[in-house]
Formats: C-alpha cells, sequence, structure tokens
C-alpha cells in the first residue's frame, strides 16, 4: 500500500470530484454515514470556494476549534481513497462524543486496509501538532472504524448515547 495523507491543492481537484461523487452516491443510496463530515461542509462544486473554507485557521464563535483536512492519496494509482480531518484540541463537544479525528474511506476502497493505514499517518500528523494522547469516536454499528481504532493501539474508554445512537470513545496515546 504506497499511500500519503496530502493536503488539498488545485492539483488534485480531479481526485476530489471523483472521490466525493462516488461517496455522495453511497450516502443517497445506501444511507451511509458523511464522516469525516468536514469533508461535506461546503459544496466541492465550487471548488475554490471549497479549498478556502475547508479547514479551520482559529476558534469560531460557532464551536469549531482549528482542524487540519488532509486526503489520503493511492500514490500508485493517483486517487483519493479517504480523508481525515484533524481538530488541533477539544472543546467539551468533541471531547464528549467527536474527538481529535475524524475519518472516512470510499466506497469501493473500503475493506482494504485503508482505514488503519490512513488513521497511522493521521496519528503521525497529531504528534506533529504537539499532541500526545488522541481521542477517537465511532458509532458502535461502525465496526470497521472500531477495528481501525483498536489496531491503532486505541482502548475503548466508554460509551455515550449521542443522538439515538451509540458513540465509543478510543483514547490512543504515545
Amino acid at each position: 500500500m504506497n499511500i500519503e495523507l496530502v493536503a488539498l491543492t488545485n492539483e488534485y481537484k480531479k481526485q476530489l470530484f471523483e472521490m466525493l461523487e462516488e461517496w455522495k452516491k453511497d450516502i443517497v443510496e445506501n444511507h451511509t454515514n458523511m464522516s469525516p463530515w468536514k469533508i461535506w461542509f461546503n459544496d466541492f462544486h465550487d471548488f475554490d470556494y471549497y479549498l478556502k473554507n475547508l479547514d479551520t485557521k482559529e476558534e469560531a464563535k460557532n464551536g469549531w476549534v482549528p482542524d487540519t483536512t488532509l486526503f489520503c492519496l493511492d500514490k500508485d494509482r493517483n486517487i483519493f481513497v479517504g480523508a481525515v480531518n484533524i481538530r488541533h484540541y477539544l472543546n467539551d463537544a468533541l471531547l464528549k462524543t467527536g474527538g481529535h479525528i475524524g475519518f472516512g474511506v470510499r466506497p469501493s476502497e473500503r475493506r482494504k486496509g485503508y482505514a488503519t493505514a490512513m488513521l497511522a499517518l493521521a496519528l503521525d500528523a497529531c504528534r506533529k501538532l504537539g499532541l500526545n494522547k488522541v481521542l477517537i469516536c465511532c458509532n458502535k454499528e461502525n465496526i470497521g472504524s472500531a477495528k481501525s481504532i483498536r489496531r491503532n493501539g486505541g482502548v475503548l474508554e466508554n460509551e455515550v448515547e449521542e443522538e439515538g445512537h451509540i458513540e465509543q470513545r478510543y483514547w490512543i496515546q504515545w
């Protein structure tokens, strides 16, 4: 597996559109989730606006914390296989159920090991931000995400109910 996490640039516009169009179709047809939610916050069809507003640079009044969104590039095939959103620190809401990292793999690339590998790269990015302990949350029904988190050293702290479903809270520290 030859992957890396990359920041979105004009160079990757085609890869972004292909991945998000596939993902959007899956969300509509199969009612799957939209994780990481941040990649859906703005309409990607307005690419310049999307690119400019992808990351939160400073704490916002609406409760957003600074974050970085990176895309997982399969370098051999030159396609995006997933995305991660890294929150630089936690506020009360993120401490409860959001965590430091949101991640997801495009539908056609699931169950191939990308989530585990991508999460390992995201943890490296967290280390570079100076974090030494990271919270990652996932829906209890999302067995694949939970496995990826545990494979990267995640330890389940507890489960909390959020909007009618159970969120698992995992910590990873180094």
